[in-house]
């Protein structure tokens, strides 16, 4: 991959900037910023080398009007049209690639958060434009690929709801960790995995179907916190989505408090962190997603292959 700052001459080109602003809209307000601000140095410095910006968008549902975005764009920057509402994004259509492709002379992937999807402005432009990683992108590669080779003692943290999308992830990191939690919805689910006889596995104190994490849980957590160099955390703890909330807090707070290094990432994670405004405490919070934990089981995602 290359970086933006290994573009030689920007003066006059036009540059197509894929970026994540898939963000809630109300009442014609975006009520959250995380990742239009992560963007907006790439687009900033991109801007300062004299390129012509073109910015490459989703939003759902569909019919969301883009306007409410347009504060966000660099003074004389581009916004195309939802790329949803062409079939041929999803599908990952040449002839939607190349008519983006069509409109510039470089392409930028900005949106590590959607790398993890074989669409048509995520790995079909680059096959017809010379390609750089954003600025945003690359920190992610950087710091999440920390997990392969962690500082040990190394804490995997895992919640949430479906056990079998963080699996992968699990079997990839396990070898490199020294204590793995598993709470949430999806830990009834783990426990009756081969891998919950590993000695570095553990669960709720109490019931394991518990619609939070309790008191005993957070300090069994707290321990392995102090014990350890390197924590990543991903989803929350209990059923977080239904205002069950304190024991995802409770581990924020740990964890910002710990002085250790922890890279946090999932939504509903980076939610709480954000509700208590702490988010200066972690040494690094990821945009993604769904991409996160790609990324984190198999080492690269398809948009991260497209830039070559």
């Amino acid at each position: 991959m290359r970086s933006i700052e290994q573009i030689e001459n920007l003066e006059g080109k036009r540059v197509l900037v894929r970026v994540d602003w898939n963000v809630r809209i109300q009442d014609g307000q975006v009520l959250d910023e995380f990742r239009i601000k992560k963007s907006l140095p790439t687009l900033e410095f991109l801007k300062s080398r004299g390129a012509k910006l073109i910015i490459a968008v989703h939003l759902e549902p569909i019919n969301t009007s883009l306007e409410p975005l347009k504060k966000y764009l660099p003074e004389g920057a581009e916004l195309l049209e939802n790329l949803r509402l062409s079939p041929g994004e999803e599908a990952n259509d040449e002839e939607f690639a190349k008519s983006l492709a069509a409109k510039a002379d470089i392409y930028v992937n900005e949106a590590f958060s959607v790398s993890h999807r074989r669409h048509a402005s995520i790995v079909g432009v680059p096959r017809f434009l010379p390609s750089y990683i954003g600025f945003q992108f690359e920190r992610e590669v950087k710091e999440l690929s920390k997990s392969f080779n962690p500082p040990r003692p190394f804490f995997l943290i895992l919640g949430g709801v479906k056990f079998e999308t963080k699996l992968p992830l699990v079997e990839k990191l396990l070898p490199s960790t020294d204590f793995v939690f598993i709470g949430g919805g999806m830990a009834a689910a783990a426990s009756k995995t081969p891998l919950a006889s590993d000695l570095k596995i553990f669960f709720c104190v109490g019931d394991i179907t518990a619609i939070d994490a309790n008191p005993e849980t957070l300090m069994l957590i707290k321990e392995k916190v102090d014990a350890s160099k390197f924590i990543l955390w991903n989803g929350p703890l209990g059923n977080y989505e239904n205002g069950y909330t304190e024991g995802t807090l409770g581990l924020a707070k740990i964890l910002a408090e710990s002085g250790k290094e922890v890279i946090v990432g999932g939504g509903d994670t980076r939610a709480a962190i954000e509700k208590l405004g702490i988010m200066d405490k972690f040494s690094f919070v990821s945009t993604g997603g769904g991409a996160t934990l790609d990324f984190l089981a198999r080492g690269t995602l398809p948009g991260l292959k497209a830039l070559g």
